[in-house]
């Protein structure tokens, strides 16, 4: 970072020669626009945020407006300035000025470190910052909606020397909406329809500054399932992306509720420093952030101070269910439990027979469902779950309830499936993702997936897949660019389902066959 900020310094002090508003530190507690703060291909305007009592040294946090908006406008429009007062970080408030007022995360040139455009221009702010407030330059973080959180994603990969977190809000992964004839809007992305795998994703953030081993910043996403400007979709593949650039796993570490309709999901840790973080708003449109969102951003950044101590155990988790069984499983879900600060996953208890018998801990699980294998056939069991917190809080046991597997079967075959509940809410869940996967030796050139709907439930949306139902019997089928597996490998989908209101069943009873 230093090299960069060196060479960036050079050229901001001779433009910003003899200029008193390039070397005189703004108003405190004011919101003032800065000129000639450096090299700015594409004629960005700098507002800055700096209030009254300022932390030693001053982290920045840089705040990236939507487009048809202005940094005046994100100022007035968001909490980040009250909060600002509150910890004493600097805020700056980039300003787009081609028409549309839109960020450029479209162009070659801003796509890669030191390319052009946009990404330069918000570099020579934050160096300005760091030089004039004597602002600490290890502590930059970026967070932006829409065409804004698509900058956040671009900054983050351009520059993973310089930001240590960036908060997206209703974005789009890193090179999503890449074009190459000058157009700024890409409608395959933004409709949701640019399907990658994880490696696919990160190797575009990869490339962006090639050869580069440091750290990579940590990622917070946000989006509204009811989108549809920039579709739900392409939350999950932001996950996949940054889950990937971080070196994590796709499968939450940690799920939980902070609000009636929201889901939330770490990955790689359970608490608030996680590497990722996803918050998942059912029934939410392109309308964020909202009230109390830009403090959760804050807190992620680690800017809001230390903790208190975490004594306070979740609540009870209710309505366990075992809504399936095969001859040596059986499939639980249950309703979340929720935290003063965050559930850390569920411990799942069980006991042999109808009757009697102790309860032990056989698993854990980081969300809401669990699949409890290895059972024998035509034998009897009962569960329970519990919630437990990262500070090792455990709540009281749920309800108990009893299964029974059935007696023998054939077998799976050559073609796997296997599905994770992402999120639910009152008339609805995401199934994300169905992952199939080829357990023969030699490659397979199609798959078909079938599942059960509850009663009432019915299919509202899906990605990676074809689907159509008869009765409660959905069908899912591969895509031409999905359906050739090697032996090993895997692909997956993603389905979202309505259901009655109340409902707290899901979707079971995966099957896949190939040709």
């Amino acid at each position: 970072m230093m090299n960069w900020l060196a060479s960036v310094r050079l050229a901001a002090t001779l433009l910003t020669c003899g200029v008193a508003i390039g070397s005189t530190p703004v108003l405190a507690a004011s919101l003032t626009e800065v000129a000639n703060f450096g090299e700015n291909p594409t004629n960005l305007r700098m507002h800055v945020y700096a209030p009254d009592i300022l932390a030693s040294p001053p982290p920045i946090l840089v705040a990236v407006h939507y487009c048809t908006g202005s940094g005046p406008a994100f100022f007035s429009g968001t909490e980040f300035r009250t909060l600002a007062d509150r910890y004493g970080f600097i805020v700056i408030y980039p300003s787009a000025t081609r028409s549309g007022n839109c960020f450029d995360v479209s162009s070659p040139q801003a796509l890669r470190r030191g390319g052009g455009s946009d990404p330069v221009g918000i570099m020579s702010m934050v160096t300005y910052v760091i030089d004039t407030y004597g602002a600490d330059e290890n502590r930059v973080y970026v967070a932006g909606a829409s065409s804004g959180a698509m900058m956040t994603n671009v900054l983050l990969g351009n520059y993973p020397d310089v930001f240590k977190a960036g908060a997206a809000f209703m974005g789009v992964p890193f090179g999503c909406f890449a074009t190459t004839d000058g157009s700024s809007w890409n409608s395959t992305c933004a409709n949701g329809n640019l399907i990658k795998t994880a490696q696919e994703w990160g190797a575009l953030v990869r490339a962006a500054y090639p050869g580069y081993t440091g750290e990579r910043p940590r990622m917070q996403l946000w989006h509204g399932t009811d989108d549809t400007t920039l579709r739900y979709p392409n939350f999950g593949e932001e996950i996949k992306q940054w889950t990937n650039v971080l070196g994590l796993s796709q499968t939450p570490t940690f799920t939980d509720r902070p609000q009636a309709n929201w889901t939330r999901t770490r990955y790689g840790g359970s608490g608030v420093d996680a590497p990722v973080e996803a918050i998942s708003l059912e029934g939410v449109g392109h309308t964020l952030p909202l009230s109390g969102m830009a403090a959760m951003v804050i807190q992620f950044f680690g800017l809001d101070g230390a903790a208190a101590p975490d004594d306070q155990p979740p609540s009870t988790p209710a309505n366990l269910t075992a809504p399936a069984w095969t001859s040596n499983s059986v499939s639980l879900n249950w309703s979340p439990s929720t935290d003063n600060v965050g559930v850390s996953g569920y411990d799942i208890l069980r006991a042999p027979g109808a009757a009697g018998g102790s309860f032990v801990q056989v698993a854990t699980s980081p969300t809401t469902s669990f699949v409890n294998s290895g059972l024998s056939p035509n034998t009897t069991y009962r569960y329970q779950v519990r919630a437990r917190d990262a500070a090792g809080n455990v709540s009281l046991v749920s309800n108990t309830v009893t299964a029974t597997t059935l007696g023998g079967g054939t077998g799976d075959g050559v073609c796997a499936a296997t599905a994770v509940v992402q999120n639910q809410w009152q008339d609805g869940y995401v199934i994300q993702p169905v992952t199939v996967t080829n357990r023969g030796t030699a490659a397979i050139n199609g798959w078909t997936v079938n599942f059960s709907l509850p009663s009432g439930h019915t299919i509202a949306s899906s990605w990676n897949a074809t689907i159509t139902t008869s009765g409660q019997t959905a069908t899912a089928r591969n895509g031409s660019y999905n359906g050739t597996l090697a032996p090993g490998g895997s692909t997956t989908f993603g389905v979202q389902v309505r259901r009655p209101s109340g409902d707290t069943q899901v979707a079971s009873a995966y099957t896949c066959t190939s040709p």
